[in-house]
């Protein structure tokens, strides 16, 4: 497996749905990742620390361009919990949880992240803005109402399936409701 061809398959889909769903500064993206599923193997049987270190450092190369933070999923084994910075389970106000991580519990792509953060916290969930999915780990428990697919141009990272979303507000209202920015100038008597 060419680890170079992974960190940057993984940059480019990250960057690209980051502009699809116009992430800013502050706002979270989820991220769950099979790194079996990327070796091409059956989620949860073949994870790997390499593919895991690969996937880390093409995710921090797009967010460091942006500053939006991003969230890694656990695998079932630990709920889907999350590891996020500590500093954004305050600004969100996320319950953490007392669990560290490890290959076996948790997932690799997980694992690794709890060991690189300035400051690592696992927190049971989140209400990401956008999230990319590598292979099939169901991130849609993470995601904002309402979700909306996105197609980045590439694919697969490796040989694993990406799936991603952006989220936008719920549309709520009736037949008088107005969803563009610039309302008619009529009156709600």
């Amino acid at each position: 497996m060419d680890l170079s061809a992974i960190e940057k398959q993984i940059s480019d889909i990250v960057e690209e749905v980051a502009d699809m769903a116009e992430l800013a500064a502050g706002q979270l993206m989820v991220i769950g990742c099979s790194t079996s599923e990327v070796l091409g193997e059956h989620i949860g049987k073949a994870g790997s620390q390499d593919v895991a270190k690969a996937l880390y450092r093409g995710i921090q190369s797009a967010v460091g361009k942006r500053g939006f933070a991003v969230a890694f999923q656990c695998c079932e084994h630990l709920n889907r919990a999350l590891v996020v910075e500590r500093e954004v389970a305050l600004r969100y106000g996320l319950e953490e949880v007392s669990v560290v991580p490890v290959p076996t519990a948790g997932g690799s792509m997980a694992a690794h992240a709890f060991t690189q953060f300035t400051d690592a916290a696992v927190v049971e969930e989140i209400r990401a803005h956008a999230g990319i999915d590598i292979g099939h780990t169901l991130i849609g428990m993470h995601l904002k109402h309402v979700a909306v697919p996105v197609r980045p141009t590439q694919r697969l990272v490796g040989q694993a399936h990406v799936t991603a979303a952006r989220t936008r507000p719920k549309l709520i209202g009736g037949p008088r409701a107005v969803y563009e920015k610039t309302p008619p100038n009529e009156s709600c008597t």
